[in-house]
């Protein structure tokens, strides 16, 4: 195909058609609209008004060199260095994880029981892009929200997102099991940690096993709750009386974890199910 007759529909098509076979096609077709609003701005409706007309060079270069990182698998949100959450757009890259639904989910379960409470106190344990931290800044009342993470790089990317969305966000670079708030200084703590068992591996797709931070990911087979069970302990002690607990969980061991939860004290001890069925989130507060 001659460079003159290459158009904005011949294109789009004949990226669907490459990245089909690897993606499926509504994913494929999924793909293709983020690249041309990241590249153009364009809405799928300008595509469509678009189509007859011809590829600038600049577009058929940036369109190939992203297919070449796509064709290995590389997660398009790293490719474009951007992320859908919650209603925004959010900067990421491989220091961050790319903040799935059902960490929206969590986030919206926090601002559903709790929007209507003014100046509470939040932490956000292991923020990552600072996606929920930054949900919950602009959707809680006046509330002061604090986010830590082990990773200088990530809360660096965490940093950027808040302040182009104009929140104001304390982040900390702290270990956890080192981390020690002050007594009954917190109305929320919320941590979406670790929680992938490291023999689940074979199994992942390779899009996250092979480009995601695997320290965000993985957890040992021999202790799958080791963050959990930190984070308790620091809720146990940082909370305030009535203080809640909310935790994006690995189905695999929701009963396991909600057993711990409640002999080490908490109350209403709640598995909640994610879209998917799936036993994804626990909920509970201290007594």
């Amino acid at each position: 195909m001659e460079k003159d007759s290459i158009t904005v529909g011949s294109l789009a098509r004949g990226m669907q058609s490459r990245l089909s076979p690897i993606y499926g096609e509504s994913e494929a077709k999924a793909m293709v609209r983020l690249i041309f609003h990241s590249l153009k701005g364009w809405s799928l409706t300008d595509m469509m008004i678009h189509s007859d007309n011809p590829v600038s060079q600049y577009m058929l270069d940036k369109t190939g060199e992203i297919m070449v990182r796509l064709l290995k698998n590389e997660p398009i949100q790293y490719i474009l260095g951007e992320a859908y959450f919650y209603g925004m757009n959010l900067k990421v890259n491989r220091s961050t994880l790319i903040p799935r639904p059902e960490t929206e989910e969590l986030a919206d379960l926090i601002i559903q029981e709790n929007g209507s409470r003014k100046d509470l106190r939040v932490l956000d344990i292991g923020t990552g892009s600072g996606a929920i931290a930054i949900a919950l800044s602009r959707n809680l009342p006046f509330a002061d929200v604090m986010a830590i993470d082990i990773s200088s790089d990530a809360l660096r990317t965490a940093e950027e997102n808040a302040e182009s969305l104009h929140c104001n966000i304390r982040f900390m670079c702290e270990d956890i099991f080192r981390y020690e708030p002050m007594t009954d200084s917190l109305d929320i703590i919320v941590s979406n940690p670790p929680y992938i068992d490291e023999s689940e591996k074979d199994s992942m797709e390779k899009n996250v096993l092979e480009y995601e931070p695997h320290s965000a990911l993985f957890v040992p087979d021999d202790n799958p709750l080791i963050y959990y069970t930190r984070i308790a302990e620091i809720a146990t002690d940082a909370l305030q009386s009535e203080g809640r607990l909310y935790f994006e969980i690995n189905p695999r061991h929701s009963s396991e974890l909600a057993t711990y939860l409640e002999n080490e004290g908490f109350a209403d001890v709640c598995v909640i199910k994610d879209i998917n069925g799936k036993e994804r989130f626990i909920k509970c507060r201290k007594r």
